[in-house]
């Protein structure tokens, strides 16, 4: 056979992030986001209960400390609603992006046997939280009412700056999920990461104590005006909105862009790394 006829070698690559079909995706994304819901509850006393365990332990000590000991929250109004509705919506952000960091890589034995399709491994990890982060609402709701807070039209917009907290939750945890497969010093990195975030964000304080040159600063953190905006909407209309703390609108670019370029981010690595991740397994 000549140099000329002979066969041309050509690159091969593994499964992208959305391969086979985007039916096939979205059924295999709800069946492990439900799988792993029941499974974390299978045979457990409490079952879903012992979701709120955890946030309801973190509300009780901030909430005796920052009413009793340091006694900022007694300025607050709604103060203890504020902070289990913070942590619950902050719990969300946490786990769905912790447990997402390590994702990719406890499901080896799949990614490396079939051609499933990637994306679905972290995202499957923020469905199965948001099902947590439903139930929770509720229950923040229920203390909510029972707490004398009255409903208002604002409440409509609320689902607005949770669906934003849901699109940098996913986002992170994508992109993270795929840079631990090249980096495993990316769980240590976020774990620390994550617990600035939480001091950096409105979750324990109202975000109008903080020095105005601070302020500025923490405004790029894109978190801090969802959280802010929620507050305002759900349970204090006086409160500063996101736009008077940024002093007008132009000073929520800054966190407009750090939320869009971690989006697009996410995007890039997920989609380039995605067919060879068997490889670098």
């Amino acid at each position: 056979m000549s140099a000329s006829t002979a066969p041309q070698l050509r690159e091969v690559t593994g499964p992208s992030a959305l391969g086979g079909g985007r039916r096939r995706f979205f059924d295999l994304l709800w069946l492990m986001s439900v799988t792993e819901f029941r499974r974390i509850y299978f045979g457990t006393v409490l079952g879903y209960l012992w979701s709120l365990v955890r946030p309801l332990l973190l509300f009780t000590v901030l909430l005796f400390v920052f009413t009793k000991v340091v006694r900022l929250g007694s300025d607050v109004p709604n103060y203890p609603v504020l902070l289990l509705l913070n942590i619950v919506l902050f719990t969300f952000f946490s786990e769905a992006t912790q447990n997402a960091v390590g994702s990719v890589v406890t499901q080896e034995g799949v990614v490396r046997k079939t051609q499933f399709p990637r994306l679905v491994i972290p995202l499957a990890v923020v469905l199965t939280t948001l099902f947590n982060l439903g139930l929770n609402l509720l229950v923040v709701l229920a203390f909510l009412l029972a707490w004398g807070v009255d409903p208002s039209w604002t409440w409509l917009l609320v689902p607005l700056p949770i669906l934003a907290l849901i699109v940098i939750t996913t986002a992170v945890s994508t992109a993270l999920s795929v840079l631990y497969v090249r980096f495993r010093d990316t769980m240590i990195i976020w774990a620390v990461l994550s617990q600035v975030l939480f001091y950096g964000t409105p979750v324990i304080y109202p975000i109008e104590i903080v020095p105005e040159q601070y302020a500025d600063i923490m405004m790029i953190n894109p978190l801090v005006p969802i959280f802010d905006q929620i507050r305002v909407w759900a349970l204090d209309p006086s409160a500063p909105s996101a736009v008077d703390v940024a002093g007008g609108v132009v000073g929520l670019i800054p966190a407009a862009v750090v939320f869009i370029g971690v989006c697009a981010f996410s995007v890039w690595i997920f989609r380039r790394d995605a067919p060879r991740i068997a490889e670098l397994l």
